[in-house]
Formats: structure tokens, sequence, C-alpha cells
């Protein structure tokens, strides 16, 4: 399915503190990639070495457009709590253009399951959530049921985060995790967008991994957000219309 693939919206710049590319370059890459959009999302301020607070309040001077190219400029942000608080204040969540929501070690250590899940839920209600990342890390128990048909409800957006499946990722047991996400995914209706979480120019739409695991478990191509702009703006607006 990879000639499918036309948008990546999970990358990273300088900005990150442990990428190690400039907008510019990533955009550039990006076009000749063949894209017909690309989001950056860096990583928020909770994330050790990451951008500010100010970074995130003065994306509004950043160009939605290099080299032809259309850009969504927005954030990954950290899970704070199990009741699902952000690293990001919502007036400034309201400004981006595009938000991903993502447990991260460094920032919330594992609970329960019940905690873990009530952490993704919490995110999963703020309106201002796009897409919960890479939701498929083995060192925090999740109802995944449950988050699910949440997401079903609020419209978000899962992530196969291809950067998870990957033998170098440092996340545990990303594959079964995923095999049952996708599952339940097919069972719910619900859409799901590839993400490579690039941290070099060369990985933006590096999707093999995930690639693999759609084409394994006959994923439906009409539940795959990134097979074109349209469609991801469509369920962006959906999304929106169930978060008031």
């Amino acid at each position: 399915m990879r000639d499918l693939y036309t948008l990546d919206l999970h990358t990273h710049t300088y900005a990150s503190g442990h990428a190690y590319n400039t907008m510019n370059e990533m955009a550039l890459k990006a076009k000749e990639k063949g894209l017909e959009l690309l989001g950056i999302t860096d990583h928020a301020p909770a994330m050790t070495g990451s951008a500010s607070l100010l970074h995130f309040l003065n994306l509004k001077v950043a160009r939605r457009e290099k080299y032809g190219l259309p850009l969504l400029l927005g954030a990954e942000v950290n899970i704070m709590d199990f009741k699902g608080s952000l690293d990001l204040p919502d007036d400034v969540l309201a400004e981006m253009d595009i938000v991903i929501a993502s447990l991260h070690i460094g920032c919330l250590k594992p609970g329960s399951r019940e905690e873990n899940t009530s952490a993704y839920i919490g995110a999963i209600q703020n309106k201002h959530v796009d897409i919960i990342g890479h939701p498929d890390d083995t060192r925090y128990k999740i109802d995944y049921e449950t988050v699910i048909r949440t997401a079903k409800q609020y419209g978000t957006l899962i992530e196969l985060n291809n950067a998870s499946l990957s033998p170098d990722s440092f996340r545990r047991n990303a594959k079964d995790t995923d095999l049952l996400i996708l599952k339940l995914c097919m069972q719910y209706s619900v859409p799901v967008i590839v993400g490579s979480d690039a941290h070099t120019e060369e990985d933006i739409l590096n999707f093999e991994y995930a690639d693999q695991l759609l084409v394994e478990t006959g994923f439906p191509v009409e539940l795959i957000a990134n097979t074109s702009a349209e469609k991801l703006h469509r369920l962006l607006a959906q999304r929106s219309s169930y978060k008031v």
C-alpha cells in the first residue's frame, strides 16, 4: 500500500531537542518525497530538552507553506497525569494546526491499568487533541477497548507509529499491541493515522513497518487517514464537531 500515503503528520525538528533538521529541511525533503501535506509536531515543554512555551506561542509567525508544500504546525504534547492533563495550556493548543497527545515515560510514570487508561481518556476528551500518539508501549497497561471506543465517540485519530515497530525502538512489544489496536479500530470503524515519528529528514514518510502490519491485518484503506489531505481535513472537521 506504500503508494497510497500522501501525508505524514508526526515529525520533529531541532526544536524537539533530540531531532536533527530544521523546519525548512524537513519541508524540502517532504516535497522531494512527493507528499501533499507535512505536519511538524515538536515535543512540548515537559520533554527534556524540548522547545519552550514561547516556541509554541510564536508558531503563528511561521509560514504554513514552504516550497509549495502545505504544512500543519503543532505539537506532540505530553500527557502529564492520570486525568489527561497536557503540558501546553488550552489557549495555546487552540492556536495549533495539529495536536498529538502521547504518554512518555519521562513525563508520566506508568500507573495501574485503570490509571493509564484514564490518562488517555482525558486526553481524548480534550477538544484540542486530534491524535493519540503511539499508544502501543506495554510499559503502560491499557484497556484498549475502552480507549478505542472513546476515540470513536470523540472522533480522535489513533496513531500507528512506525518508529514503535522498528527493531531499534525502546517501546516494548509494540507489534502485538498494534495488532490488537488495529483489530479494535476495524471493529469500531475508528480511523488510524500512520506516523513516521521522524527525527531526521530521511525518515519522513518512512512507514515500512507500519505498512507491513496494515497489509498483514487487511486493514481497510478507507480507515487510513494518510491517503489524501482531503480525507484528513474531513476527519479533523468531524472531530471538531464531536468535541464541542
